[in-house]
């Protein structure tokens, strides 16, 4: 008989099937009454509890998967191009899996991957040939779909879902579109109601602009009338009108602005009292004379300075007894022929300088004498769509990368950019990069820190003091919100001068020898010379950018006794090359 107590073990266990064996066998085998006292001895132990929890799988250690996209709304222009990025979190190999970018339904298909393959099929016809997948880091989880060119009806909500056989997720953002329109143009309607019609036009703005006109005072002038209207293509055109009494004369000015941008343009044009209808019947015949002189004056600047351009370009040429390529002078020693920069206006003797911070450089060849370094491209920190020159002087695009560069934490991923070799933290530096006519570039320098991952806000708090250009006629700067520059000569070649001391980085146009802006800052770390050519934007000069060839400065132990010690200036003989 089996033992009396085991009647009461629970079924489907070990205790069980000693009752069914000892039934069976008919007596109490010893080497069972052993296998049950350990049996029942684990069950009460905290042993047999620790070896049960440990068979248990470690739940914290699964973590669930989710998508991560842009957390703030994207602001792109018209015309430019947009990137949309999104990656799992934690990392893990999206190849597989089906990646669907989509408007505010999953319906409304932007572009679909699946399976190592893109399919067009059921893509809406406003993204049809205007969407480009990067897939460098899809291995990690991590895929970027650029848009372009960016058109008003792509505002909007927009997603990205990541679908496998044991995950779907997806995140949404916002893309905020804005276009800034041309420039308003005044033109002179006729006399009406006692005074003068002034009539204010402007196109190519996104979202509905917003018009003022004001007096020489700054009051608002009532329009009398204004008509928007919606192109074909999204863009709006204004166009308004107001009237000029006697009491409203000198400045009268046309402003137009983006509300999304908070930029505007603004036109001024004089108009005094005498020129105001009245009793005297001189006044229509003088507003008459007026009118045609605006026209004349408006005329022989432009004539003037199209033969002064040329008249410069043939006589410098004949001048400098070099040539020019790549925007940069070649064919000389800068840094033992002293006559080619007496002749840019400067002499440089000594250690000093008379320039001061905030001021126009009086020339080029201050920086160049004092401050010039030679910069090369660091080929280990190019995007992999960058294409760096073997003496690593010159970076260009191309339209596909020809492979992936994940695992190198060196190699910008997510900027199309490259930086120098050389790192600056102390000193001034000055170097030159010829643009050509690139519609889109941006130049300047950043802390060598920055991280090479993802996109960046290219302003001085991600640690970037760059400028840049867009649209081929667009240059602004980050500081820390956009500002817009004005050039009255696109320049062909960028001089840029950082002094880490003073905590300034400028930059000057070297085709005519201005200065364009000033960043003023403290440099929190070592900083490096920052090259970023875009995408390949389909224009028909994709020149690369290219380092120009300075005459770098020989250290030099000061003496006592030299009582030289500033920068005379040098009045030229040539009048054309004083000009320069």
């Amino acid at each position: 008989m089996p033992w009396p107590y085991l009647h009461n073990c629970p079924p489907n266990n070990i205790c069980s099937w000693l009752v069914q064996t000892s039934y069976q066998s008919g007596t109490t085998h010893l080497y069972l009454v052993v296998m049950f006292l350990v049996y029942f001895l684990m069950w009460h132990t905290q042993l047999f509890h620790d070896n049960y929890l440990f068979m248990q799988p470690d739940r914290s250690s699964c973590r669930e998967v989710r998508v991560v996209g842009h957390g703030e709304p994207i602001l792109a222009h018209v015309g430019d191009e947009v990137e949309f990025s999104c990656h799992l979190s934690p990392y893990r190999d999206a190849e597989r899996m089906e990646i669907l970018w989509f408007r505010s339904q999953a319906s409304d298909v932007v572009h679909l991957y699946r399976e190592r393959q893109e399919f067009y099929g059921q893509q809406m016809a406003q993204f049809q040939n205007r969407t480009e997948l990067i897939t460098d880091e899809i291995a990690d989880g991590s895929v970027t779909l650029r848009l372009h060119p960016v058109v008003p009806a792509d505002e909007g909500p927009y997603g990205c879902r990541f679908v496998s056989s044991d995950f779907t997720g997806e995140a949404v953002w916002e893309l905020e579109v804005a276009g800034l329109g041309s420039d308003p143009h005044i033109s002179l309607e006729g006399f009406k109601q006692g005074g003068i019609q002034l009539r204010c036009s402007s196109s190519g703005w996104y979202p509905k602009p917003q018009s003022q006109w004001r007096d020489h005072q700054g009051r608002c002038l009532p329009p009398e009338t204004e008509v928007i209207v919606k192109d074909a293509q999204g863009l709006f055109s204004l166009e308004t009108s107001v009237v000029v009494q006697g009491g409203a004369h000198s400045n009268v000015s046309c402003s137009i602005q983006n509300p999304l941008l908070g930029q505007k343009k603004e036109f001024v044009v004089q108009i005094a009292d005498v020129f105001l209808p009245g009793t005297s019947p001189w006044k229509r015949a003088f507003l008459g004379t007026l009118v045609g002189t605006l026209l004349l004056l408006a005329l022989l600047p432009t004539l003037a300075l199209y033969f002064f351009r040329k008249q410069r370009r043939s006589q410098g040429t004949r001048q400098a007894g070099g040539r020019w390529e790549g925007g940069c002078r070649r064919g000389r020693d800068y840094s033992t022929d002293w006559s080619i920069r007496r002749t840019r206006g400067f002499a440089c003797r000594g250690r000093g300088q008379v320039w001061e911070w905030g001021q126009n450089p009086p020339s080029p060849a201050l920086n160049i004498c004092l401050c010039a370094v030679d910069v090369t491209l660091d080929p280990g920190s190019a995007h992999p769509s960058l294409e760096v020159s073997e003496d690593g002087k010159s970076v260009s695009s191309r339209r596909m990368a020809p492979g992936s560069a994940a695992g190198d934490p060196q190699r910008f991923s997510g900027q199309t950019c490259v930086l120098s070799r050389e790192r600056f933290s102390a000193g001034r530096h000055y170097w030159e990069v010829h643009v050509g006519r690139r519609s889109r570039w941006f130049l300047g320098a950043c802390l060598a820190a920055v991280p090479r991952a993802g996109q960046a806000r290219l302003s001085p708090a991600g640690g970037y003091w760059v400028m840049g250009l867009w649209n081929g006629c667009e240059y602004f700067v980050l500081d820390p919100h956009r500002v817009a520059l004005t050039m009255r000569v696109p320049p062909r070649c960028v001089g840029i001068l950082l002094d880490c001391e003073a905590g300034k980085l400028s930059f000057f146009n070297v085709s005519n020898g201005s200065h364009i802006f000033t960043f003023t800052d403290t440099f929190s770390g070592t900083l490096c010379a920052y090259f970023r050519p875009r995408a390949h934007d389909g224009s028909e000069h994709p020149d690369p950018l290219t380092i120009c060839p300075l005459p770098v400065r020989e250290k030099r132990v000061p003496e006592e006794e030299d009582s030289d010690t500033w920068l005379q200036p040098y009045e030229p003989s040539d009048p054309a090359l004083a000009m320069w």
